[in-house]
């Protein structure tokens, strides 16, 4: 027998000679190749495909695990980058001159979210056509010059926003806080639109802030928690959405815990099986359908009769 003919090779390394085979597709491996196995070794591929067969960590409504609250974090930061602007347009545009394009309120403030496409919630400017104000306005708050109020708007949101968003996102994942977010956000606009005075303009994330309150109150049913905390947490939120009646939008309040709910048991309570995320998609969808179909009747309502 030729003694050339019996020498084995590395699979991956012709010219490497080595007798140790793959424990799983039994191929000569190099120990450039070898992997540690709770059995021998295994090559790359091996390895490769073993990890992809490994069932991915799952929140309990089906997300990805994510230790880091990266969406909460980011949605911080678009709503004091959105403050900031509110700041800093007014002074661009006098340093400029551009007295046309001034935004200037009915009490002398200054304004981003009076004027333009990125704007607050407005019924008015809803009528006109400017659908994105039903959105933009979760991510602007009072100023200053509106009294003691003012700073505080965006500083008592963000922390709650904070302490939520570290509590929520982890227990949804990523998209699926983005998305109870967002429509939470969507439903205090709309119940603005329906309830509130046409002609006050609201701004402010606490709409979408109720809306995370809710599913945090959901999301501990869910997981059996103790529910002392929890319960003495909503007394407190059910509380500043009655004193919110006599200072800002109780409607905005109202309609952000009402959507925020509703998606928090799609979430929660969806089939855990290959029909979840059917079950959750679609949940938000028509969520968002009823909400979009909602404002336009009332917006046709309000077109055609005049806004009182």
């Amino acid at each position: 027998m030729d003694p050339e003919s019996a020498v084995t090779t590395c699979y991956r390394h012709p010219a490497v000679e080595c007798h140790v085979r793959c424990t799983r597709c039994e191929r000569h491996i190099c120990p450039d190749c070898m992997r540690e196995a709770s059995v021998g070794h295994h090559c790359p591929e091996c390895v490769k495909e073993g990890a992809r067969s490994v069932r991915q960590a799952r929140t309990i409504v089906g997300g990805r695990v994510s230790t880091t609250p990266v969406v909460t974090y980011a949605l911080i930061g678009l709503n004091l980058l959105a403050y900031l602007a509110e700041l800093a347009y007014p002074r661009i545009v006098d340093r400029f001159e551009m007295v046309g394009a001034r935004l200037v309120g009915p009490d002398g403030g200054h304004y981003v979210y009076q004027g333009g496409h990125f704007g607050g919630f407005d019924a008015e400017g809803v009528v006109a056509g400017e659908w994105e104000r039903m959105l933009t306005s979760a991510f602007l708050h009072l100023e200053p010059t509106e009294g003691t109020f003012g700073i505080l708007h965006i500083v008592m949101n963000m922390i709650a926003l904070w302490q939520l968003g570290r509590v929520v996102e982890p227990m949804l994942g990523r998209v699926r806080h983005a998305v109870l977010y967002l429509l939470s956000a969507l439903g205090g606009s709309v119940l603005e639109l329906l309830l509130a005075d046409p002609g006050q303009p609201s701004v402010g994330a606490s709409g979408a802030i109720f809306g995370l309150g809710a599913a945090y109150y959901v999301l501990a049913r869910r997981v059996g928690a103790d529910m002392a905390s929890v319960n003495r947490f909503m007394a407190f939120l059910l509380l500043w959405l009655l004193l919110s009646a006599g200072l800002t939008s109780w409607q905005g309040h109202l309609g952000g815990l009402l959507a925020g709910g509703v998606v928090a048991l799609a979430y929660a309570y969806a089939p855990r099986d290959g029909r979840r995320a059917a079950v959750q998609v679609g949940a938000c969808a028509g969520l968002l359908v009823l909400l979009a179909v909602t404002a336009a009747v009332k917006v046709s309502e309000m077109s055609g009769g005049g806004i009182p």
